[in-house]
């Protein structure tokens, strides 16, 4: 009887251990000209829940608060040369890629302290650069993607929401 214990339980932990992560990581890497953009970060599900939206509705990311623009660890963003985001300069660098979403306009940071869990130890005095787009409706996305283009598009897709900005 005990054995059988003992092989039930190592089977079922094994079990345990073979799940997926809740928010997968996942990476974005492109070219854009002669630099090399690379985005590190994880991607969270909508599972049925309000993503967007205010503190009063329950949102999983309530509105005019810094979001770490995924999950888990904060989404880091790299360039491999210096460049420009939103018709603004940037500096090459490995940056925590931050979000302050909003009904119709999001600001987009990049943060110089890139080792951080969350945006829980954010401070804005990091802050290499902030620059804002609009979001746009767009077709149900359940889990948080995020895209960069040749022509240096960089998109954040979630739910029914679309925020892209622009890297030269």
């Amino acid at each position: 009887m005990k054995k059988l214990l003992v092989i039930l339980s190592c089977i079922l932990s094994f079990g345990a251990l073979a799940q997926s992560p809740a928010s997968p990581p996942a990476v974005a890497s492109q070219k854009v000209g002669t630099t090399q953009v690379l985005i590190k970060y994880a991607k969270p599900s909508v599972k049925g829940r309000l993503v967007f939206g205010t503190k009063e509705q329950k949102a999983l990311v309530p509105y005019g608060e810094v979001w770490r623009t995924g999950a888990n660890e904060a989404t880091t963003i790299e360039f491999s040369k210096d460049v420009v985001v939103q018709g603004k300069p940037l500096a090459k660098g490995v940056y925590s890629l931050l979000s302050i979403p909003g009904p119709t306009e999001w600001t987009i940071i990049f943060n110089k302290e890139s080792k951080m869990w969350g945006a829980y130890t954010y401070k804005a005095d990091q802050d290499a650069l902030r620059v804002t787009a609009k979001p746009s409706e767009h077709a149900m996305t359940e889990q948080f993607n995020i895209g960069v283009t040749e022509t240096g598009q960089v998109t954040l897709e979630w739910d029914k929401t679309s925020v892209s900005f622009y890297v030269k």
